[in-house]
């Protein structure tokens, strides 16, 4: 019997796969696991772990070490993975927000923090705090960075990777955007939801653009996830969705896999939410206040 969802001779590129508990790299398992040949992209040799473990699992991989901000590394990265490997039938847009040995842009700070930036001075302005994320005080290079990391870096890698795919005549795109932005947000991030609905509004439009080439491209928005950087705050909230609980990354990249497939053809421009259920409710909080 025919699998519903096989990957076998497709070559699919996952960026910011490092992390052994992230989305990227439980993305690349789930498309090893169905046959592909995985390229796996991230800022640091430990990328080469994360090959090490896709090769005991019997996966052909491939890691690539890139600053994908710098447009001169991603061209250098793309075009070698498509000489390595021959073709790119897959891109997923997951890196974004934090590198490691750098703190996340634009995503809100703590209280006490953010309780400090509104300290006025006597002539009633705020000065700029370093690191600031509340956009009254957020320091030009701060919102530069974040643009740069949350939507750039899409942009970048999209560039790059979309004439192969035109050139086969077949292509898939995931962008790993956020419902962060796109549907919700908070005080302290208005450069992060600023970037992730960019990248849902890029994404809509290249669909058209690049439709007619057998290529799709379809962005997936993660609530509250499980990773190895989640915070108290967030692990708090995830138990406060309908679901009681926050997702696996394994559960955001089996939404990135369907519609990476060819199953998945003729849905295009589209974003899928999954953030069990925390968008549909109004009331947030603990559930004894309210049901």
């Amino acid at each position: 019997m025919r699998k519903f969802m096989d990957f076998t001779g497709q070559v699919c590129v996952v960026t910011g796969a490092g992390g052994r508990n992230g989305i990227g790299f439980n993305c690349a398992r789930a498309f090893g696991g169905l046959g592909a040949k995985i390229a796996i992209i991230s800022t640091t040799d430990r990328i080469y772990q994360r090959v090490g473990e896709l090769a005991a699992e019997g996966v052909q991989a491939k890691g690539y070490i890139a600053d994908l901000m710098d447009r001169s590394q991603v061209e250098k990265s793309i075009d070698q993975i498509a000489r390595d490997y021959g073709r790119i039938d897959v891109l997923v847009n997951n890196a974004g927000m934090a590198q490691i040995g750098n703190k996340v842009e634009g995503m809100a700070r703590s209280y006490e923090q953010n309780e400090q930036s509104q300290i006025k001075t006597e002539a009633g302005i705020s000065p700029v705090q370093p690191g600031s994320s509340y956009l009254s005080q957020m320091a030009y290079e701060t919102w530069d960075r974040g643009i740069d990391r949350n939507l750039n870096i899409c942009f970048n890698v999209t560039r790059r990777v979309l004439p192969y795919m035109i050139a086969a005549n077949y292509g898939r795109i995931v962008n790993v955007a956020s419902v962060t932005g796109p549907l919700v947000s908070n005080p302290g991030d208005a450069v992060y939801s600023a970037a992730k609905a960019a990248v849902v509004g890029m994404g809509k439009a290249v669909a058209i653009e690049v439709a007619i080439n057998n290529i799709t491209i379809n962005s997936v928005l993660p609530g509250w996830v499980t990773t190895g950087s989640q915070s108290k705050e967030g692990a708090e909230a995830g138990r406060n969705t309908p679901l009681k609980r926050s997702a696996e990354p394994d559960e955001i990249g089996n939404a990135v896999v369907f519609l990476a497939s060819k199953e998945a053809s003729y849905i295009t421009g589209q974003t899928l939410v999954v953030d069990g259920g925390n968008s549909i409710q109004e009331y947030k909080g603990a559930s004894e206040f309210y049901y």
